[in-house]
């Protein structure tokens, strides 16, 4: 949770999404005894079969009493926190093809706050990224129809639909004065959990989307991959900015493949198998090349696990803004063959011992998404350019080759990412010379 007083429940517009951590496969058993517990509230028990009644009997239509259960338990788990959720056959399906990576819809994550819908992220390459759409938009209405008054899964359900169809969400963003519209057509999300390239030579990139099952196996064959030719990488930058999170093991994954040793994670719940430890195994894939992680206020639950263990063991440098501050563990209790509960049980913390619950990760470097405009003119005039200038008995005339400020004007904080990265490389090629001039003074002298 982030640190307003509200509450967010993350689902997609597809499904119930995960931006939260899964311990338990899917598929394992739920029939294990629940702890010793005492008589049931017998007077509760019987408000509630009251009510039960009063409902059946006098609701202004009739509705059947396995209905009238399912809100029953719906309520209960919802009552709870914001990531409780009872799982009912459609949304037990569609967490399940979430998690390999595939599911329709816009691409959002989202959340409800005070009666509206707020995006917590949009996801990569989906229509709702495309379109434009912001973390920390809030959307008002779906095709003219006020969110205000709306359930969550109401307001999902609005915006699912057939793939090429469209629909109109009424958009507040801050910083701007008044509403507007934006036009999303609906399509079959494939979400591409990990992408790379190199953003100049032996400097590589790593966008980590979504942590689903294969992200730790995708994250080491991606660097593996950057690494050929340039290895070492002279640096790697780790995008999880509007990561809203995923499969535990998954961060857990991504985490060793950085480290050579030492506590990942750890969990702390009421019983017995909510308590996990997560150590990293030997075996740095990036060789110790200088990394930084990109953060902002979409990245959470396993997003913050990585930043978190890595910003503790001061293996990377965390840049951005703070992140959405989600430290819980939710486990998935399959009831039936088609139904499931989704429950919060448990905290996670940093190998350090942070809980990052409604607080989340504070970056080494603040970096806010800005516009950059550049100052100055192409046709400045140098020392070079003046006819009759002198030599500078170098062979050359001219300066290094200017930087387009592409990426700057693009993406601010990656290309600082990128700046840091050379920094710290031009430090150690400085403190190299340094060392081997010094060593040879010694050697002449003796």
């Amino acid at each position: 949770m982030s640190l307003r007083t509200h509450s967010r429940l993350s689902l997609s517009c597809r499904l119930a999404l995960t931006p939260l951590l899964l311990t338990v496969a899917l598929g394992a058993s739920a029939d294990r005894a629940p702890p010793p517990q005492g008589q049931l509230p017998l007077q509760e028990l019987r408000t509630f079969t009251d009510i039960f009644d009063h409902i059946r009997r006098n609701y202004v239509e009739e509705v059947d009493d396995k209905t009238l259960l399912e809100n029953a338990i719906r309520g209960m788990l919802s009552g709870l926190d914001p990531h409780s959720a009872y799982l009912d056959a459609e949304s037990f399906g569609d967490l399940r093809i979430n998690t390999s990576g595939e599911f329709g819809g816009l691409g959002l994550e989202v959340g409800m706050e005070d009666g509206l819908v707020r995006v917590i992220s949009p996801i990569d390459d989906t229509p709702a990224k495309r379109a434009g759409i912001e973390s920390g938009d809030v959307i008002i209405k779906l095709d003219e129809r006020n969110v205000k008054g709306m359930s969550l899964s109401e307001a999902i359900e609005l915006m699912r639909g057939p793939r090429g169809s469209i629909v109109t969400l009424t958009i507040v963003r801050e910083g701007t004065s008044n509403p507007f519209d934006v036009v999303v057509t609906r399509d079959v999300i494939k979400v591409a959990s990990v992408k790379s390239e190199l953003l100049e030579p032996a400097y590589g990139y790593l966008r980590i989307a979504q942590f689903q099952s294969q992200t730790g196996e995708e994250t080491t064959r991606a660097i593996r991959r950057l690494q050929e030719g340039n290895k070492p990488l002279k640096g790697l930058i780790v995008d999880l900015r509007d990561n809203p999170g995923g499969i535990l093991q998954s961060s857990v994954e991504v985490v060793d493949s950085l480290l050579n040793n030492g506590m990942i994670v750890y969990t702390q719940g009421r019983v017995d198998d909510s308590r996990f430890e997560f150590h990293a195994k030997p075996g740095d894939v990036s060789n110790g090349s200088p990394v930084v992680v990109l953060i902002n206020s979409g990245s959470a639950s396993a997003s913050e696990i990585v930043a978190g263990a890595l910003q503790d063991h001061k293996r990377a440098i965390i840049m951005g803004t703070d992140s959405f501050g989600k430290g819980s563990v939710q486990t998935v209790l399959p009831i039936s063959e088609h139904k499931a509960i989704k429950l919060t049980t448990a905290l996670y913390f940093t190998p350090n011992g942070r809980s990052i619950q409604a607080m989340g990760i504070h970056p080494d470097i603040v970096v806010d998404r800005a516009k950059v405009q550049k100052i100055g003119s192409s046709a400045d005039v140098k020392e070079a350019d003046l006819n009759g200038h002198l030599r500078n008995g170098n062979g050359k005339t001219q300066g290094a080759a200017k930087p387009t400020g592409e990426l700057q004007m693009r993406d601010n904080q990656l290309y600082e990412a990128l700046s840091l990265l050379k920094g710290i490389n031009i430090m150690a090629d400085h403190k190299r010379a340094s060392n081997a001039g010094a060593h040879l003074a010694a050697t002449t002298i003796q």
